[in-house]
């Protein structure tokens, strides 16, 4: 192990943490901004007004510092504390800051929620959907509404990669679009037939100003949106003018996403497939889908064994 300080300034580890995260983890900035600052609670916990000397925590002070953290939420469902943990943990150990990785002691948070399936729509729910959009918004933006919900409709993408999507990201001669995604990834997806021509009509015939940003407010300036918040408000305005049950608790910007894979699985679609099509970094995250496919899954179920050694 190569010779280093055990005790070494707090900015100089979130310095060389923070450009590990952005360069081999690819997380994006408020992402990291989010990470570190769990990285200074731990530290106060542990070491409080003390130097910071890594070589001298350990998995029992981990284990104090979740329970700090958590023992006032039931239950807690937060992931990322434990992530976060995890990522500090394995940052220090590769880069030889401490002598055990104690990343892997840490415990998983229950996820009980995880086991439901995602709400969804059905195909003609959605088109639906897509129909109430122009009629529920303002006739200065409908064109704008409809081209961003079909969007989401026919590609699945997030609120937040529509809103960043810019002019120059569309490529017409080729028909493709780049996307940038979660992590400061950029994908490029096809540009199908009807979106294209949503977003055609909408440049020529309603965009105003002279923002590089595809999809910008319908007032002077005319200014990019600052987040994906009216894509919810879009969302929720139309729901409201349809016969489509709504859930309770539930961010209606993904209502298309789950839609898009639940409805692939169910034409028979391969889970790789509809994690292409979703743009999954992790294979775990499509395998939620997999319970949308009762007949599938009814092939490799074991028979319920009846009394007397009798199976149905």
């Amino acid at each position: 192990m190569k010779k280093q300080s055990k005790i070494q300034s707090r900015e100089e580890l979130k310095t060389d943490y923070r450009a590990y995260l952005s360069r081999q983890r690819g997380l994006a900035a408020e992402t990291v901004y989010k990470y570190c600052t769990f990285v200074d609670r731990f530290l106060d916990f542990r070491f409080g007004e003390s130097p910071d000397d890594l070589s001298k925590v350990t998995g029992h002070d981990v284990a104090d510092f979740l329970q700090h953290q958590t023992g006032g939420i039931q239950p807690f469902r937060d992931k990322t504390l434990v992530s976060t943990l995890r990522s500090l943990f394995r940052f220090l150990f590769q880069s030889e800051r401490i002598a055990v990785n104690l990343a892997l002691g840490i415990p998983s948070i229950a996820q009980k929620h995880a086991r439901r399936i995602p709400y969804h729509l059905t195909p003609d729910q959605v088109e639906e959907l897509l129909k109430a959009v122009p009629t529920s918004s303002a006739l200065s933006n409908a064109k704008r509404n409809y081209a961003m919900v079909l969007l989401m409709a026919r590609l699945g993408l997030r609120s937040p990669e529509i809103i960043a999507m810019q002019l120059d990201d569309i490529d017409w001669r080729n028909g493709e679009i780049c996307i940038r995604g979660k992590g400061g990834f950029h994908d490029k997806v096809p540009l199908l037939q009807d979106t294209g021509e949503a977003i055609a009509n909408y440049i020529q015939h309603e965009r105003k100003g002279t923002s590089r940003f595809l999809f910008v407010a319908s007032r002077s300036p005319h200014r990019p949106f600052k987040d994906a918040q009216v894509l919810n408000t879009i969302l929720t305005q139309a729901l409201e003018t349809t016969t489509i049950p709504r859930p309770k608790q539930y961010t209606v910007s993904h209502i298309l996403r789950h839609s898009l894979a639940t409805n692939l699985v169910q034409r028979g679609a391969s889970l790789e497939e509809i994690a292409n099509t979703l743009r999954h970094r992790s294979r775990q995250t499509t395998l939620l889908y997999a319970r949308q496919d009762i007949d599938g899954l009814r092939t490799i179920a074991l028979s319920w064994p009846l009394a007397k050694g009798g199976r149905s």
